[in-house]
């Protein structure tokens, strides 16, 4: 396999999933993708990958892949590469992160939100009594929920609350803020 081109991970870069193994003979790809809609790798062609973990054989450092093509398959992805052509150098890609940059995003719907953007948004309820900082969400199912990390005298503790239109009145991307009906003794 020839090297992989190295490259700076783009300020705006998130992870996104990981490579699992080779998918096939012709140098494609399995990726592990981190959402249920993986849009974000379908959306970028330039995927930024760091190794697992230090010492890797494959590649140090951060590299940057041309991706070709990238489709689901069952409840993962596939892909491949200009600088992958068979199976073994996919293989050497083996536990890769993957990384593409914020900005490559597809758009969101007027009321979507990325996770990752609702992250460290400060929750205020109607009377702006602060609530705490958004540290997660959980998936529960039927809805997502807000993980808010607030400090009580010298404990953090956490406080979660649906992340639905009965409970969320506004998100403010620009102002960091997320405006909820909710009180602090709930």
């Amino acid at each position: 396999m020839a090297p992989l081109e190295p490259a700076e991970l783009p300020a705006d870069a998130i992870e996104v999933g990981r490579i699992a193994d080779a998918w096939g003979i012709k140098g494609w790809f399995k990726v592990l993708p981190y959402s249920a809609d993986p849009q974000a790798l379908f959306s970028s062609k330039r995927w930024f990958l760091q190794p697992a973990e230090k010492g890797a054989r494959t590649f140090e450092g951060t590299c940057r892949l041309a991706i070709k093509e990238a489709r689901e398959h069952a409840d993962s992805v596939v892909a491949s590469a200009h600088d992958i052509p068979d199976r073994s150098a996919a293989e050497a890609l083996r536990g890769a992160r993957v990384f593409v940059p914020r900005s490559s995003f597809p758009s969101a719907d007027s009321d979507e939100y990325y996770w990752v953007d609702l992250i460290g948004l400060d929750v205020v309820n109607r009377e702006g009594v602060a609530l705490g900082q958004v540290r997660d969400l959980l998936s529960t199912g039927p809805q997502t929920v807000l993980v808010i990390e607030y400090a009580d005298e010298d404990k953090t503790l956490e406080r979660m609350i649906p992340f639905v239109s009965a409970f969320v009145d506004k998100v403010e991307l620009p102002e960091r803020r997320i405006t909820v009906d909710w009180q602090p003794d709930y």
